[in-house]
C-alpha cells in the first residue's frame, strides 16, 4: 500500500488534511506524531500557535483503521516541503501520493491545439453557465513542460468554484510562461514602463485567449454551454488576462471579475472602455504600488461613460483579516504588500456578494 496524503483546495491552495500509512499493531502516541519542515515553520504559523494555541500542521488525531495508520491534521499547505515524523521515523513529501478532493476526480484533462485546460462539467442535459478561470503568474508552465495541474492546485479558485457552484462549467486553461524569477520582481516599476507579455507564445496573449474563446464557442454550438451566461475571472496576471479577454471575446462574456489585475497602459485602456458588467477587486494596497490609482480611474471612467454596472472593491485590512491574510504583527512592508495580493480569497469567498452578482448577470445581445 502506498503512502497517501489526502488534500483539498483551501484558502492558500492545496492543503493536506490527513495521511494514511500501512500499519500493524497499536497506534503511536499522538505526541510522537508531528510535521516538520518549511511548510510548518513560518512566522505566520508561529504567530498562530502563540495567539491561538493551534496552527496548520498540528496533529488532531491518530488511529489505526483497517490496517492503516490514519493521521488527521489541521490543514497545512502542500506548497512547501514537509516531513511527517511517526514514532521517530521520517516520511518525506516525495514518498506520498497526494489525492486531492474534486480536482482529481471531476476535472477532465483536455488539450486542443496549443491550449491545455482542465474542465469541470456539471451533470446536466441542458446548456449550463460557464466560468473561465485564468491563473496568475508562476502557475502556468514552460514550453514542453506544462503539467496541466498547477493552475488547479496553486490557489483558491477553480476547484472551489466546482464545489460551490456544481451546476456551472468551470474551465481552467494553463498558459505557457517565460522563464523568470518572480521573487526578483521590481516593486518600484513605473506604470509607463510596465508590460503584460505581448509575445503571442506566452501568457494570456490575444492569440492564446482567442484559442480559448474558440473552445467555449464550440461548446456553445454543441449545446453544452449557455451562450448568455459565460463569465471570466482571474487574478494578477490572470486578472490582466481577464481584462484582455473582454476585448478578445467582447461578444462572448456576460460579465467579468478581474482580481488584482496587472495594470499596464494596454490593460488600463481596455478596462476604461468595457461596456459589459465588470467588478474589479484588489486589496487596499499590494505589491504593485500604483495598481490602485489606475483601477480607480478606470472604473470611474467606465461609470462616467455610462457603464452603471461597473464596480470596484478595495478590500480593507479588516476584510483580509477574516481570512488570516496579513495578520502577522509588524510585517515589513514588502511582506505586507505581497500577502495583501491574495485578494482573490475574499473575492471568491463571495465577500460583498461579488460572486453572487457575477452569476446573476445575463448577456442580452
Amino acid at each position: 500500500m502506498a503512502y497517501i496524503a489526502n488534500a483539498f483546495l483551501g484558502l492558500t491552495g492545496q492543503d493536506i488534511s490527513s495521511f494514511e500509512l500501512p500499519w500493524e499493531g497499536r497506534a503511536p502516541a499522538r505526541e510522537d506524531v508531528f510535521l516538520e519542515g518549511p511548510a510548518v515553520d513560518t512566522e505566520h504559523i508561529r504567530f498562530l500557535k502563540q495567539s491561538r494555541g493551534r496552527a496548520p500542521g498540528d496533529v488532531e488525531g491518530v488511529e489505526v483503521l483497517d490496517g492503516k495508520l490514519v493521521i488527521t491534521v489541521i490543514p497545512s499547505t502542500n506548497k512547501a516541503a514537509w516531513t511527517l515524523v511517526v514514532d521517530g521515523k521520517k516520511y518525506t513529501r516525495t514518498e506520498f501520493t497526494v489525492k486531492t478532493r474534486t480536482a482529481d476526480d471531476l476535472f477532465a484533462r483536455c488539450e486542443e491545439g496549443r491550449v491545455l485546460y482542465r474542465l469541470y462539467s456539471p451533470d446536466s442535459s441542458e446548456p449550463r453557465p460557464m466560468i473561465l478561470f485564468l491563473h496568475g503568474g508562476g502557475n502556468g508552465g514552460y514550453e514542453g513542460e506544462r503539467d496541466n495541474e498547477k493552475q488547479l492546485m496553486a490557489d483558491y479558485g477553480p476547484v472551489n468554484f466546482a464545489e460551490e457552484y456544481p451546476d456551472v462549467y468551470v474551465m481552467a486553461p494553463m498558459c505557457v510562461e517565460q522563464r523568470r524569477d518572480l521573487s526578483k520582481a521590481n516593486l518600484n516599476t513605473k506604470f509607463a514602463d510596465s508590460n503584460f507579455p505581448s509575445d503571442w507564445r506566452y501568457g494570456w496573449s490575444r492569440y492564446y485567449l482567442a484559442k480559448v474563446c474558440d473552445i467555449i464557442r464550440r461548446m456553445i454550438r454543441e449545446g453544452e454551454v449557455d451562450a448568455k451566461r459565460v463569465y471570466v475571472t482571474g487574478m494578477s496576471m490572470g486578472g490582466a488576462g481577464t481584462i484582455r479577454a473582454m476585448s478578445v471575446g467582447s461578444d462572448l462574456f456576460a460579465a467579468a471579475v478581474p482580481v488584482c489585475p496587472t495594470m499596464t497602459p494596454e490593460t488600463f485602456s481596455i478596462l476604461n472602455s468595457i461596456r459589459r458588467p465588470v467588478w474589479v477587486t484588489s486589496a487596499y494596497i499590494d505589491h504593485t504600488l500604483y495598481r490602485h490609482k489606475y483601477l480607480v480611474d478606470a472604473v470611474m471612467n467606465m461609470r462616467d461613460n455610462g457603464n452603471r454596472n461597473a464596480h470596484l472593491t478595495l478590500f480593507s485590512p479588516e476584510d483580509l483579516e477574516k481570512y488570516d491574510i496579513s495578520i502577522t504583527p509588524n510585517l515589513p512592508y514588502p511582506d505586507l504588500f505581497r500577502q495583501n495580493h491574495w485578494s482573490w480569497v475574499p473575492t471568491y469567498k463571495d465577500e460583498y456578494g461579488i460572486m453572487s452578482w457575477l452569476f446573476n448577470q445575463t448577456k442580452d445581445d
